[in-house]
């Protein structure tokens, strides 16, 4: 009796955990309360912090704090705690975790060039942030456990190796077909987002064109392709930040 309600249940889950992406609009798959996000995220950033040092150089983190300040305030998000840091290390990467904690590791700085550039990665992260994006991923893999689950239950009379057999093909596709495209929509809603955060914090959002073609150019093409890939293209990311701009530039405030 229970087994034949568990799709049933499991649905009525689904639709209850609908939410909306602020200035996207986009409808997505959520179970994670934020305040457990909140709370994940903290002890995430505490781990981090644990291992890897603050960068020594002073007028870095003074100008990630200027910047950083700016853009939370636009993001109007009271209830997190912000903290902006640069970390040393030699990844070309910076994130932030929900609750507002941000870090930039210390390669990413040069390639920022400017406030404007910092804005640009700065706003992108915060943008993360305010969709939910990690509790989005944590929801969809539960959800793909769901239907593996389902999946499972449906193949009762396979042998063991035809059901191995279909349940690897089954989580092949769901990677290809499913999370790996959500993790390029998480991105370039991001973009989209932070365009708007920087041009609300008094950033030119113009100066986003320039950051990604400096990012591209060190690349140098070496990247799988974009079906592979967890972000888009570079060429289509800079095309869709063009789209985006006469957007962006409507909350621009010098």
């Amino acid at each position: 009796m229970m087994k034949n309600r568990k799709p049933f249940v499991y649905l009525l889950f689904a639709l209850s955990a609908c939410a909306t992406v602020p200035y996207s609009h986009r409808k997505q798959f959520n179970i994670i309360s934020p305040q457990e996000e909140i709370r994940l995220g903290e002890d995430a950033y505490t781990e981090v912090r644990k291992k890897t040092p603050l960068s020594k150089n002073m007028e870095w983190q003074r100008r990630i704090w200027e910047v950083g300040g700016r853009i939370a305030e636009a993001a109007e998000q009271p209830t997190y705690k912000w903290e902006f840091n640069v970390l040393e290390g030699k990844e070309v990467n910076a994130w932030c975790l929900p609750g507002g904690k941000v870090a930039f590791y210390e390669a990413i700085i040069p390639v920022c060039e400017t406030n404007g550039g910092l804005a640009v990665v700065m706003g992108h992260e915060v943008a993360h942030a305010l969709a939910h994006h990690g509790a989005e991923r944590m929801s969809q893999s539960f959800g793909e456990n769901i239907a593996a689950e389902l999946l499972s239950a449906g193949l009762g009379n396979a042998t063991p190796e035809k059901r191995d057999a279909i349940l690897q093909v089954f989580g092949i596709g769901a990677n290809v077909g499913v999370l790996l495209p959500f993790s390029r929509t998480h991105e370039s809603e991001a973009d989209h987002i932070g365009l708007i955060l920087m041009a609300k914090a008094g950033y030119n959002p113009h100066a986003a064109v320039s950051f990604w073609e400096r990012m591209k150019t060190m690349a140098g093409g070496e990247k799988p392709p974009e079906f592979l890939s967890t972000h888009p293209s570079d060429d289509r990311r800079i095309n869709q930040i063009k789209k985006w701009l006469p957007e962006a530039m409507s909350y621009y405030k010098k």
